[in-house]
């Protein structure tokens, strides 16, 4: 029995999967299945070997999509920040961290973490927050010590007349069904048929002429849709990402692509409305998703409108496959920013003085750390690093 049919066996029965529910979902009977797993079949074509490895990724227990909020940038119309920390962030002002310096035009910040709350004196700009992907997994576990969830803090923004800047919803992708190259090459081959009229494909690590924070991380990128635009998509290769930031093995990584949905100002309110309408995060990715783009097989003998839905695709927005709902994903801050620049600034020097201190007979270091004064700005990094979460959150007020 060749290894791949031991493996797929083996994988099989350990999801708790019937014969019947795997045959179905790879296009073949059960009891061509059953021929292939006890070895009656002396030969298996390769299709059939891909669709079945397939259809067992689709169907694995610990679900191969998730979706999370990725990225929340809210204007509030108010000028009062302590309101906005205490009673609708719920958290701990004096935890938060004070920078006398700004970015989008405001002149100052407070963070904790990847929390940002920035505030001007301009009226007109009131309060801005802003989450980025470890921003969102941060708040998520105050989220979650505060006993609420995403809906409920949105709920609370547009209570406030919140204006919504920005708003990414991702779908994690955790076995690689979505397969970049091939969607480049569709968009390529014209049987990608798209509200959009612009797309662009970048190999991993080239650079791409846009305001990606991390764009030389991405591996290979698909953009379709201008991102100019208050609303385009954005799938890439997330483990190539995790394997340059923190030298995961590509292999070993959680998620394999990203399919992330990027809205600004209208068309991220109204996703926000959506999903509070709705909670049905599913019903609003892939809503926004299907007006704007659908992936379809080219047909010689049929019109473009009559060509059919690429199976893959067909299956990722919905079809024969488990129910999406909004994942959290809650992480704790940690000081992960300030240890790979210890590793890679302060240790190599550190480690020169010790040689130094060992060869001379004396004690540079030891002087240095003796001497050393700890600035407010440290005693606050150091309040937000050792203290619980849950003495970092307010109860805040329900109306």
């Amino acid at each position: 029995m060749e290894t791949w049919i031991r493996d797929l066996k083996e994988r099989r029965i350990a999801y708790g999967l019937s014969q019947s529910r795997l045959a179905v979902t790879a296009g073949i009977t059960r009891v061509y299945l059953n021929q292939i797993e006890n070895g009656r079949r002396a030969k298996v074509s390769g299709n059939v070997k891909d669709n079945l490895l397939e259809a067992l990724e689709k169907l694995r227990p610990d679900a191969p999509l998730e979706m999370v909020i990725d990225y929340v940038r809210i204007r509030f119309p108010i000028m009062d920040v302590k309101y906005v920390v205490s009673d609708i962030l719920r958290l701990k002002q004096e935890y938060m961290l004070h920078e006398d310096y700004g970015f989008y035009s405001y002149s100052e910040h407070y963070v904790m973490g990847d929390i940002f709350v920035l505030i001007s004196p301009d009226e007109e700009k009131g309060v801005l927050l802003e989450l980025k992907g470890r921003g969102c997994r941060q708040f998520e576990n105050y989220l979650f010590a505060q006993g609420r969830d995403w809906y409920e803090f949105f709920r609370e923004c547009l209570k406030e007349d919140a204006v919504i800047k920005r708003l990414d919803l991702a779908i994690n992708d955790k076995t690689g069904l979505l397969d970049i190259p091939e969607l480049s090459n569709k968009c390529k081959n014209e049987e990608c048929i798209s509200v959009f009229r612009t797309f662009k494909d970048y190999e991993s690590g080239e650079l791409v002429k846009s305001r990606e924070q991390h764009k030389a991380e991405m591996g290979k990128t698909l953009y379709i849709g201008s991102l100019k635009s208050e609303v385009y998509f954005c799938i890439y290769e997330k483990d190539y990402e995790q394997y340059i930031k923190h030298n995961i093995p590509i292999e070993d990584a959680e998620v394999k692509n990203r399919f992330e949905i990027r809205l600004k100002n209208d068309r991220a309110f109204h996703a926000m409305y959506d999903l509070l309408s709705y909670r049905d995060a599913e019903r609003t990715a892939f809503s926004i998703i299907n007006r704007y783009v659908r992936f379809v097989d080219k047909d010689e003998d049929k019109r473009r409108s009559e060509w059919r839905l690429n199976a893959k695709w067909s299956w990722f927005i919905g079809e024969n496959r488990e129910k999406l709902k909004l994942t959290t994903k809650p992480e704790p801050f940690t000081y992960e920013r300030t240890l790979k620049w210890l590793s890679h600034q302060v240790m190599p020097t550190q480690k020169m003085l010790k040689e130094v201190d060992s060869k001379n007979g004396t004690d540079f270091i030891g002087d240095m750390l003796k001497n050393a004064k700890l600035t407010e700005k440290h005693e606050k990094l150091i309040k937000q690093m050792t203290t619980p979460t849950e003495m970092m959150v307010t109860e805040g007020v329900d109306g």
